[in-house]
């Protein structure tokens, strides 16, 4: 997700949310229903890993109109699945014209579905091993105010360290804002508090 200034802006119903909905008008239900909710679901957690990186040099807009087709083209983004791909899963996808083919991409997701596996016969879930470097609320920056954090920059070097592709700290930063890792929902925005409520009530694997 982009970086924007932490303001607000009123919404269809008027109410005040972050500023960078502004930006089409699809971002509104993603921005209110799913970004910064605390999320537990390892399938989740790598889908959104691997959406991040297919991001990198183009905007979320671009990802969130095709992500269907990105669940569809990468069986619903379960890793054990995925990790199986080959050679012919590679040319199949860099066919698909509903995603976005890069081949450095594609196979890096491949690549991460089976570190994942990995990471999951060892630590038990993707979750409980990526919740270890959820930051202290008092170590947060300001809404939107940075693209990268002492957190995400330990993630992504963790992450590398295991073989990990395409998971630099700003990616990881903007996984760790949409997996409620943190609320980077902007002071004054009508979601900031029922996120803060969702992750008191979240119970950490």
């Amino acid at each position: 997700m982009e970086i924007s200034m932490n303001t607000t802006i009123p919404g269809p119903d008027g109410l005040p949310r972050c500023h960078w909905c502004s930006a089409t008008p699809e971002y509104v239900d993603y921005h209110d229903r799913e970004w910064g909710y605390p999320v537990n679901n390892d399938i989740r957690l790598f889908e959104k890993l691997c959406l991040e990186s297919f991001q990198s040099g183009l905007s979320w807009r671009t990802i969130l109109a095709k992500r269907e087709n990105f669940r569809a083209a990468f069986k619903g983004f379960d890793y054990r699945q995925v990790a199986a791909f080959g050679e012919a899963d590679i040319k199949r996808l860099l066919s698909d014209a509903g995603i976005v083919r890069h081949r450095g991409k594609i196979e890096a997701v491949i690549n991460n579905a089976k570190r994942a596996c990995e990471l999951i016969e060892k630590e038990g879930s993707l979750a409980a091993y990526i919740w270890r470097f959820e930051p202290k609320p008092a170590d947060q920056a300001p809404p939107q105010t940075v693209s990268t954090s002492p957190e995400s920059i330990a993630l992504s070097k963790a992450l590398k360290k295991m073989g990990w592709k395409f998971v630099g700290p700003t990616t990881v930063y903007a996984f760790m804002q949409a997996m409620g890792l943190i609320n980077d929902h902007a002071e004054g925005c009508v979601i900031r508090e029922k996120v803060e409520q969702a992750r008191k009530q979240f119970k950490r694997p």
